[in-house]
Parts: structure tokens; sequence; C-alpha cells
């Protein structure tokens, strides 16, 4: 029936549009409603005349639309798989990380019971049978006599009697080689057992000797064993997310006490830059692509947990504080391209201790209206990264890069090769080994520091010192000098050092033999790397 425009029946059959049932009946595979061909509404075959010619192109862009809304669907399930698998790796990448030091490391051996196997019969020697042994029955004389009678023969008689002595003898004497047999195995199998576990008991014990060896070394600050320590701790931590391989080396300096770790990044299309399909008026399958904000924000928050991560298990290995600070460089990596370095931070021990490295456990949660991807200033792996002063990529799709705090090179490094937390720690353990105590740092950046510190009487450095420490290209200047002596005078102490990696303006050298300067002392990159030399006893490559 159809329906008025007021919505009440007129009375009127409802007629389908020419050709549909044909359509419906073609693609079940049937002839038509009554066996023969699909017939039209007016019960004319698929083709012939009816109350109008049929319409061949309505039934192709029918179906034709129907292909293209069943492919819209199976490629936006697709990139919801992508999505999917994204989250997955996010949640996996903030799982906790297991110490791998020293003790989780030993093994132990537990020795195992030996328990014996029944044996088996020879299958050569089978057990003496007396059925081989027994001789025959004499034949009957009587064929009604009872068989009793025949057992009285004299002679059977002696016959049986020499086959149960044979047969008692070969039947001890199988029993006698079968418990030789299993005497032997027996005795086999327990010496075979005694010697594998004489042979566990020590490969154990040379494992552990070795690790008490690595041990050892690690504690004297060598740098392959506190490297081999690092690398395999970094190994461990990447068995939650195997399916994203991750690799980070680690570098040791001795003279900083720092360990600089190189982490690769994931490929940038690992986040799916499409929000999924749609099907366009004119029957297209349009591509709905993600904002680039989101996608950025993505990968960062990716490479936040990958880059935590790597901090935390170089943090937790660490039982023995043989590290004063860690330096992490995340480097992306694309065919024909050179490395391109998207996040770095220079953290000391005590920034690491502040600092809970990994989000909570369920870092993907969905917020409302958000979905799954949070904001980039409100995901807490990238907050926390950026509280221990990370240089992040603003964005790693236009391959934005930031300045790596500092490079893994040679194992002598120059002192642009130092991060600023190294550079600090080397000024601080250069003059604390010297007798300038009690330091305080007042300031510090990427250039040097200012700090101040107190030695004992009779000390190389007694007194209160004021400390300008610096590295740079550019020699150091008369009118710093001056500012030193201000400094002084204000911090109320009664000497100042001027240290730079490079040189002094003869200017500069000429103002501190002059009587209101003679308490401003000096030191040079030669003499920086003689202290280190004689206090440390680490070299420090000359150049800038």
């Amino acid at each position: 029936m159809q329906y008025s425009a007021d919505g009440q029946p007129d009375g009127t059959a409802t007629v389908p549009q020419p050709g549909f049932l044909a359509s419906v009946f073609r693609d079940l595979g049937a002839d038509g409603p009554e066996g023969g061909p699909a017939a039209g509404p007016s019960g004319a075959r698929d083709g012939a005349a009816g109350d109008g010619p049929s319409d061949p192109g309505g039934d192709e862009s029918v179906a034709a639309h129907a292909r293209a809304a069943a492919l819209t669907h199976h490629r936006t399930v697709t990139v919801q798989a992508e999505h999917e698998r994204l989250a997955g790796l996010l949640r996996r990448a903030a799982l906790p990380v297991s110490a791998m030091d020293f003790e989780s490391q030993l093994r132990r051996y537990e020795p195992r019971p030996y328990t014996v196997d029944g044996a088996e019969p020879d299958e050569e020697e089978a057990e003496p049978r007396w059925a081989d042994y027994a001789p025959a029955e004499p034949p009957a004389a009587d064929p009604d006599a009872p068989p009793s009678r025949r057992l009285l023969d004299s002679g059977y008689q002696r016959e049986l009697a020499k086959a149960r002595l044979a047969h008692q003898r070969d039947l001890r004497g199988w029993r006698t080689r079968q418990a030789e047999t299993v005497n032997s195995a027996a005795d086999e199998s327990r010496r075979a057992h005694e010697e594998a576990e004489r042979a566990r008991a020590r490969a154990v014990q040379e494992y552990n000797q070795s690790l008490e060896e690595c041990r050892r070394a690690y504690r004297l600050a060598e740098p392959a064993a506190v490297e081999s320590l690092l690398e395999r701790a970094l190994a461990a931590a990447e068995t939650a997310t195997q399916d994203l391989p991750a690799p980070c080396r680690a570098v040791f300096r001795p003279l900083t006490r720092t360990a600089v770790l190189d982490l690769d990044l994931p490929p940038l299309d690992l986040v799916p830059s499409l929000a999924g399909y749609r099907l366009g008026p004119d029957g297209d399958i349009l591509p709905v692509p993600r904002p680039p904000a989101d996608r950025a924000t993505d990968y960062l928050r990716l490479v936040a947990r990958l880059a935590l991560r790597a901090l935390q298990a170089a943090d937790a290995v660490d039982t023995d504080q043989i590290l004063a600070g860690v330096v992490l460089n995340g480097w992306l990596r694309e065919p024909g391209a050179e490395p391109l370095c998207l996040v770095s931070v220079d953290a000391d021990r005590d920034a690491l201790a502040r600092t809970r490295l990994l989000p909570p456990a369920a870092p993907y949660e969905e917020h409302d209206g958000e979905g799954v991807y949070a904001d980039s200033e409100q995901d807490e792996a990238l907050v926390r990264l950026r509280q221990l002063g990370a240089a992040v990529t603003p964005d790693p799709y236009a391959r934005a890069g930031v300045e790596p705090a500092a490079l893994a090179g040679a194992a002598v490094p120059t002192a642009p090769d130092l991060s600023a937390n190294e550079f600090a720690q080397l000024v601080r353990e250069l003059l604390t080994r010297g007798g300038l105590a009690q330091w305080s740092v007042r300031l510090r950046g990427p250039a040097g520091l200012v700090a101040t510190g107190e030695g004992p009487p009779g000390s190389a450095l007694p007194g209160r010192w004021v400390v300008w420490a610096s590295r740079g290209e550019e020699p150091v200047a008369e009118e710093e000098i001056r500012t030193l002596a201000e400094a002084v005078r204000e911090e109320a102490a009664e000497r100042g050092l001027r240290l730079t990696t490079g040189r002094f303006t003869d200017a500069a050298l000429d103002l501190t033999g002059e009587e209101g300067h003679q308490h401003i002392h000096l030191v040079d990159g030669d003499g920086v790397r003689e202290l280190a030399h004689s206090h440390l006893g680490q070299s420090l490559a000359a150049g800038l």
C-alpha cells in the first residue's frame, strides 16, 4: 500500500523500481520467483516489454554503489586496526622496567634428584619358556586308556626330568644376565646423571664468577663493564614491545661518569595518517586525513615513553651509583638521509631520582570528547620528559630536529662534546679534589656556570671563592674579569676563579697583574686538561 502526503494509506499498491527484483534474484542465483527468468512487477521477463522498458544501467549503478560501500568499510576497519596497534604500543611502552642489576642476574644451582627408570627387558634374549623344553608326550598304546596312564611311562618321565633341569638351568642363567644388565644400566644412568649435575654446577659457578668479575670492573667504572651492563638492561626493557624495535646503544665517559644513550626512534609512518574513509556523493572512496597536529602528538607520545623507559632502565640498573648523569638522544634514521635528533635529555642523578619516570599503568585511556588521543600539553609522559629539561622537536613530520645535549663520539671527549651537566660535574669534581668544599651552584647554562665554594685553611684553595667557568670559542676578555671581581665583592668572598676551556686575551692576563685584581685567578684550556689528568687520572682532548 502507498501512503498519501498526510500519512494515510491511499489504497494503491507500491510498485518496485523496474529491474530491482531481477537484480536481487540474480544475485541469489535464482531464475525468478516462479522458477523462470526474473520477472518484473507485471510478470514480464527480464529484458522483455512489460509496463515499460527495463533499466539495466540502474541495476549496475546500485551494484557499484554497494561494492564501493563495502570497500569503504573494509578500508576503514584496516585503519582502525592501525590505531588499535598504536594504542597497544603506547600501553606496553609504559610498562615498568625490571631492574637488570648484578644481583638479579646471578644464577643458582639446584640439584635435580636421580630417578630410576624401569629397565626394559632385552628383546633379543627372551625369557626361557617351559613349552620350548617340555618333551612330547608318549603315544597312547590303548586309545581308551586315560591320559594319566601315559604319564607313568618311565622313559617319558626321564625325559621330563631332564627337560625340567635344563629349563631351570637356563632360566637361572637368564635371570642372572638380566640382573647384571639392569644393574649395569642403572649404574651407567646414575653416573651420567651425576656427571650432568657436576657440569651444571660448574657452569653456574663459572657464570657467577664471570659476573662477579664484571661487577668488580663496573665498580671500578671501567667503560666496557658499564656499557655492557647498561646495554643488557636496555635490551631487557624492550621485551614488552618486541614488535617495535627501538635499539639503544650506550657509551660511558669515565671523565664525567656519564652515560650517553643513542636511541633509535620508530619510523614516522608508524602513526596512522588517516582517520578512515568515506563514500563521496558520486560514489568515490575518499580518505579522511587526521589533523597533522594530532599525528605529531601521537608520535611524540610514543617517543616520550620510549625515552622514559630507557632512562628508567639505566637508572634502575645503576645500584652502585656509578653514574653521575645520563644523556639520551633520540635519533630518527631514514634511508638516504642523515640521522635527525628529535629528542635530547641531559639529566643528572639527582634529577632522575626526583622524577617518577614512567606514567601510570593506563596511559592511553579515553577522555570525553578527545577520543584516545590527548593533547601534547596534557600527556603525562611528555610533561615528565620536559620536567627533565628535555629538548623535544615541535614537529617530527616537518623534520625539525633539536641540538643533541652531548655526542657519543670519541672515547676521550673534547669540551664541546660534553653536555651542560657533564661540564658542571667536571668543574665541580676538579675543584673539590683541589680542596674547594661546600660547593653551591648559583647559575648554570649550556655555556657554563657560576658557583661559590669554600676551602679549609691550609688547602690548595683556602677561603671563600667565586668560580666562573665557561667553554666557548671566543677568548675571555678583560671585561669579564672585571665582572668577576664585582661578583667577588658582592658575595663577600676572598678570591675569584675564572676558568675556561679556551684562552684569555692579553688584556685580561695583564689585568690580573694589577693591584685591584690580583685576587682573580685564571685557568685556561691547557690548565683544565692538566687538572683533569692530575686530579681525576682522565684525559680531556684539546680542541673546540
